[in-house]
């Protein structure tokens, strides 16, 4: 990876019309990825999947950030994980509402893995050279694939097993907010036209997308705004 690729606010202008599969979940970090390959020239085309998770409220969202944002298409592909559970977000396993150590349950077993192999396989498909993802390794909840050598490691793989990376060039995997702290990311995200109340980001959000306000992901995210000395455009369920 490149500087412009770990930093948001890098010139990285590289794009150019090129062809990009983002990764877009529908929460701020995703959102403030899909317009910062936007802003450095690419067509981005916006990847979301269902993979089980407790609610489609941040599918939802993805689909109005892609439209918002400005995204070439959007795509939205299903994937089990609740077949094989193992965190609070794919099984029947309490979201934790206080701090914990170690790795959360909240976790998800491999998922950063197997959404970067969904947007390699599409972006072959495309004859997209460029994927982004929005992981973060500064304020984040201890979730070991959003690691900088968790995404060194996948580059090198998708270089490695694929047609694009044998024959046509090579791929790129691009981080640009995993050395940024959540209060960067929503001055990032402000800069660049990102609407936050637009973003579902909590674990537990109800059917209409308003945050719990207590789980981790809440946690991080209020604290983003409180550090940037912007108001917080979280919409929260009434307590």
């Amino acid at each position: 990876m490149t500087t412009n690729d770990m930093m948001a606010g890098g010139s990285g202008q590289d794009g150019h019309g090129k062809r990009a599969v983002v990764l877009l979940s529908g929460g701020m970090d995703s959102a403030v990825v899909l317009a910062i390959a936007r802003a450095r020239g690419f067509e981005a085309h916006a990847l979301s999947v269902r993979y089980g998770q407790r609610h489609s409220a941040e599918l939802q969202a993805a689909a109005r950030n892609a439209a918002s944002l400005g995204a070439a298409a959007h795509k939205i592909v299903e994937v089990d994980l609740r077949a094989i559970g193992g965190s609070a977000l794919t099984a029947d396993i309490a979201v934790p509402e206080a701090p914990t150590t170690g790795i959360p349950v909240t976790y998800v077993p491999a998922r950063n893995t197997l959404l970067l192999s969904i947007a390699l396989g599409w972006a072959e498909v495309l004859g997209a050279r460029d994927l982004f993802c929005g992981v973060n390794a500064v304020d984040y909840s201890g979730y070991p694939d959003c690691r900088p050598e968790f995404i060194a490691a996948f580059e090198r793989l998708a270089n490695l097993a694929t047609r694009a990376g044998v024959e046509a060039g090579g791929l790129r995997v691009h981080a640009p907010l995993i050395a940024l702290s959540k209060a960067d990311i929503v001055l990032a995200g402000l800069r660049l036209g990102v609407d936050f109340a637009e973003t579902v980001s909590c674990y537990q959000a109800d059917a209409e997308g308003r945050a719990c306000g207590r789980c981790d992901a809440c946690r991080l995210r209020a604290e983003g705004f409180a550090k940037a000395g912007v108001a917080d455009a979280t919409r929260y369920a009434p307590r």
